[in-house]
């Protein structure tokens, strides 16, 4: 999600990209349809199948206390904000989509709409996206919209505005989460004072729009895998196990190239101090030319439900080579499969899976 370069073919490509998706959905139903007739009314939940939503990027999933999955992510014209909710991670397949918010025809909020997030807090839903103005799509920043229904389907969000972070810079690919009883928000956003497109933040906040207190920088493009065609760290996700606060982000260009990072801090550290984290020197999640996966990334995580099974969501296409802007393809589809776990505690990504029942 950092390219500046506009290719006139986009709007072919995006119709002939959704025609396969539209067949690659279908066949994924099937599949699901199929998984389900063979056990009717067995209480083992459907086997999700991967695909598991056509051309949705940067996809999220928060599992809430009525026992739903809200499910939301990019939509490939980069216009609106949508949500699906299920009771299982297979049901949001087929799931209904509720677009939610549209962008705006001028001003802030009319370009860009990219990786929305959903979450639940003090009683009141939140979708935290990017976007840019009309007249200048790269000058990209966070919004936050508020839901104070107990529906998120239903009730009016409201935009409560931009989260004004140190300085007015490229930023996105907000994310929030609790800890020791202090709300935190991670993004990305472009550091005036360094040569890359963005870094990874971490900041305290007053309410679920505001952030107070210092903000710093946890992670900076550096490694060579973290610099293949834009120096990036982005789309940072956050997991507690096991005495430790791990956090994912995802790294390069959006195209083959796209990876996993992660950095680990022990659980009673202090998550502002940049010295509490360490930095996996290697990507944890890339590329996988047997299983047919590419560019897997922008992930986020959920819990299957069975209540214990950590499961990781994420995107990936499902070949290499690209004609043209990577932004301007569609087929990044929503991806899941079980998150491992090492002996020693640390997460063990594997490779993204094949396509097929997960």
């Amino acid at each position: 999600m950092h390219t500046h370069d506009h290719h006139p073919g986009r709007r072919t490509l995006l119709k002939g990209g959704l025609a396969v998706g539209a067949a690659v959905a279908g066949s994924a139903a099937l599949g699901q349809g199929g998984a389900l007739a063979a056990a009717p009314g067995a209480r083992k939940a459907a086997r999700a199948v991967n695909p598991l939503v056509p051309h949705r990027a940067d996809p999220h999933i928060h599992r809430h206390g009525d026992g739903r999955y809200y499910f939301t992510a990019t939509a490939p014209e980069y216009d609106r904000i949508i949500l699906r909710r299920s009771r299982t991670l297979a049901g949001i397949a087929t799931a209904e989509e509720s677009v939610v918010w549209r962008r705006h025809t001028s001003g802030d909020m009319a370009a860009h709409i990219w990786a929305p997030e959903i979450h639940h807090i003090d009683g009141k839903w939140y979708l935290y996206f990017a976007a840019a103005p009309a007249d200048d799509v790269w000058k990209i920043r966070m919004w936050v919209l508020e839901n104070g229904h107990r529906d998120p389907f239903k009730g009016t969000w409201t935009e409560k505005g931009r989260i004004k972070t140190a300085w007015d810079t490229f930023s996105l690919d907000a994310t929030t989460f609790t800890h020791r009883g202090s709300r935190y928000l991670a993004w990305a956003q472009k550091d005036p004072a360094e040569n890359h497109n963005s870094a990874v933040f971490l900041s305290r906040m007053a309410d679920p729009w505001t952030l107070t207190g210092p903000q710093v920088r946890l992670t900076t493009p550096e490694y060579d895998w973290e610099c293949v065609g834009f120096k990036v760290n982005e789309g940072a996700s956050f997991l507690q196990r096991n005495g430790r606060v791990f956090m994912t982000y995802s790294a390069s260009a959006t195209d083959a190239n796209y990876c996993m990072g992660l950095l680990t801090a022990k659980a009673g550290s202090d998550l502002l101090d940049p010295r509490s984290w360490s930095k996996s020197p290697r990507p944890v999640f890339t590329s996988n030319d047997t299983t047919k996966q590419y560019g897997p990334g922008h992930n986020s995580f959920t819990v299957a439900e069975d209540g214990r099974t950590d499961v990781l969501v994420y995107h990936a296409r499902q070949y290499r080579d690209i004609v043209g802007d990577p932004l301007n393809d569609p087929n990044r589809h929503t991806r899941i499969q079980p998150l491992k776990w090492n002996p020693d505690g640390t997460p063990d990504f594997g490779v993204p899976v094949a396509d097929g029942p997960v």
